[in-house]
């Protein structure tokens, strides 16, 4: 945005909270999360590089957020590096939230010691804790919080875990910190020379005196401007003086001395587990990689998950909460206090326990049906990402990727980690087309685990198939080059118990955020639908789709209609079906393949108009519709026509 927006929205704020840290740590995406689309993006005065501003509003109160670019250290070397400095040194700063890499605490720490020198308030944020858990690294936050004297909040930006917990840092009540770096004695002398001559400022004249002492030439023109040439001579003299001292660069030193005190921290507050030090863990970490024996890793992989999440997960929880749960407490409870309230068979009475009532279907369907299938996915996800198998199935794919205009990280699923404009378009369109999400797939498989493993053999073949197609035809119409493979491949291991606890707790955390309130909204939907008669009219505009070529019940095209809000809840609503027996083995298969290639969800439509635009959103879901039930067309009248039995 233009800079007058910027300078409109400084106005209104009295002091900033300041986001900082390393590269690639996740300030952005908490920024995101704080602000929502009240940002504005300006050049810092006299400078190329673009910073963040935003408006926050917590218990009332509203606080203005800065987004400083990603620092390695205070002393720059980069002017993304001057840029964040001049904001500590220039800008109205109340607080400061620093945004750490868990998996890297040394590198971070570094630029703590330096922000708790200038003498700000601040927070630390431990952000990307699952993924240091992943690598079987345990940081004490509350031992480093004690040491430091700063309040320590381990956070997961991206699933928004904890971020409600950095209020300490949203109303200023962060403190300073108590930790301090001792230098050498002549630095420690140089230091105190310095001080008294530095004016008051926003930091600490000792962080400045530092600064100093470090040979910080990018200061000359603050310097400039708050010095008279004859303190500036003083200054340089005092600087000189301690530099005659060492046949090593001050800078250089008072690094060093920064460096042992944050190895001295790590060793106090990290531990980090050994790692694929056996026999065993190396061979399953070469083997999990084979481009041959690699395959019937994966295929046991597959069969573990299905019997995990199909058969135990959508099999044994479903039926308990469903049927004994929801069945024979929850609903007839329900019923009977809505009863004592609401005339049965009257409009209210049918929005809450009707056949499309919030209790009765959206909270069933969500709770009893949904929730236990996809936490044991998440489970199952969680163990194979700590165990350090993805990377090494991305490595083991990497050459059929290939084929199709990617690379082996495409099989990791996000558009985040590849390069290329290229490659993000076509894994964003496969995206679409036919990777289910989470909560779906498990789904699928709970409805595939009651009908047969050749059943889900078939689904699987045809979607993979499919993708494959589109994927290749995808890489020869798209312009543009694959990018480099290069991926960090983490030693294999036991997960830990706490992190896969930990990481499917979130993902659950979110689910219930993110989707129930999408299954209510899609049942008031055909709650009204159902009223309005629209539910028959929109049955018969489908059929000759639905039951002529899919061979599909009429009742079907509810789950494609609600499916469009969220794909799990139109696969829910196939599983009711299968449930209630209207659903025979090949409908359930065709409606799977019909259901996993559908139009995206509204969640995924809008992440497609954000990250490609909203052309590239059109022309994606008017391609895949009709793409969907031509393929599932084709896959009913295959099955039928050859006499398979599933």
């Amino acid at each position: 945005m233009h800079n007058t927006e910027s300078e409109n929205l400084s106005k209104a704020v009295e002091k900033w909270l300041v986001l900082i840290g390393n590269p690639n740590v996740g300030k952005s995406v908490i920024f995101g999360a704080l602000t929502g689309r009240y940002a504005t993006v300006s050049n810092y005065p006299g400078t190329s590089v673009e910073i963040s501003k935003g408006m926050a509003r917590f218990g009332g109160k509203r606080l203005g957020i800065i987004d400083s670019p990603g620092v390695n250290s205070l002393v720059p070397m980069s002017e993304d590096e001057r840029v964040t400095r001049d904001i500590l040194l220039n800008e109205d700063i109340g607080s400061a939230l620093q945004v750490m890499d868990s998996k890297n605490l040394r590198r971070s720490l570094l630029i703590t010691l330096q922000l708790m020198e200038m003498g700000l308030p601040m927070t630390l944020a431990l952000n990307m804790y699952d993924e240091a858990g992943e690598r079987g690294i345990t940081i004490d936050s509350a031992a480093l919080s004690k040491l430091l004297g700063l309040k320590v909040v381990p956070t997961i930006a991206t699933q928004r875990w904890n971020l409600d917990k950095l209020e300490a840092a949203f109303y200023n009540r962060a403190a300073p910190g108590t930790y301090a770096t001792v230098y050498h004695d002549a630095i420690e002398g140089g230091i105190k020379k310095l001080e008294p001559l530095i004016p008051k400022n926003r930091i600490s004249a000792r962080s400045i005196a530092i600064m100093v002492l470090s040979g910080d030439s990018t200061l000359a023109p603050w310097m400039n401007a708050s010095f008279s040439p004859e303190d500036i001579g003083r200054i340089e003299d005092i600087r000189a003086s301690v530099q005659a001292r060492f046949p090593e660069p001050v800078g250089y030193l008072i690094n060093k001395a920064r460096l042992r005190k944050v190895d001295s921290i790590v060793a106090q507050v990290v531990k980090q587990e050994p790692l694929g030090k056996g026999k065993i863990a190396s061979f399953l970490g070469s083997v999990t990689m084979h481009p041959v024996w690699g395959i019937p890793v994966l295929l046991l992989v597959l069969a573990f998950m299905y019997e995990f999440v199909g058969v135990f997960g959508a099999g044994v929880s479903v039926d308990f909460l469903e049927e004994t749960v929801f069945g024979t407490y929850v609903t007839p409870w329900a019923r009977r206090m809505v009863a004592l309230a609401f005339t049965p068979g009257g409009l209210i009475f049918d929005l809450l326990v009707g056949p499309y009532g919030m209790i009765t279907m959206a909270f069933t369907y969500a709770i009893a049906i949904v929730l236990p299938i996809v936490s044991f996915f998440f489970i199952f996800f969680s163990f194979l990402e700590d165990s350090g198998y993805l990377p090494r199935l991305a490595v083991m794919v990497d050459r059929i990727f290939r084929m199709m205009g990617l690379n082996g990280k495409a099989v990791l699923l996000t558009t985040g980690i590849l390069e290329t404009k290229k490659e993000r378009m076509i894994v964003t369109l496969l995206l679409a087309l036919g990777i289910p999400c989470s909560a779906q797939l498990g789904v699928i498989l709970g409805m595939l685990g009651s009908v047969s493993v050749g059943a889900t053999v078939l689904w699987a073949a045809i979607v993979l198939i499919v993708l494959f197609i589109v994927g290749l035809l995808a890489s020869k119409v798209l312009p543009g080059q694959t990018s480099d493979f290069i991926l960090e491949i983490p030693p294999m291991r036991m997960p830990q118990f706490s992190n896969m606890a930990l990481k499917t707790l979130v993902r659950v955390e979110w689910y219930l955020k993110e989707a129930v309130p999408l299954f209510i909204i899609g049942t008031f939907i055909l709650y009204v639908l159902d009223k309005t008669n629209g539910l028959i009219a929109m049955q018969a505009a489908a059929s000759p789709v639905v039951v002529t070529l899919l061979d599909l019940p009429a009742e079907a095209a509810n789950a494609f209609i609600i499916g469009f809000l969220r794909r799990d809840y139109g696969a829910a609503g196939l599983l009711d079906m299968q449930r209630d027996g209207l659903l025979d083995n090949i409908q359930v298969v065709v409606s799977l393949v019909t259901m996993t290639l559908f139009v995206p969800c509204i969640a995924n439509l809008l992440m497609i108009v954000k990250e490609r635009g909203l052309k590239a959103a059109i022309w994606m879901s008017v391609f895949i519709f009709p793409f969907a039930v031509l393929v599932g067309a084709i896959v009913n009248f295959l099955i039928r026509f050859s006499g398979v039995t599933l």
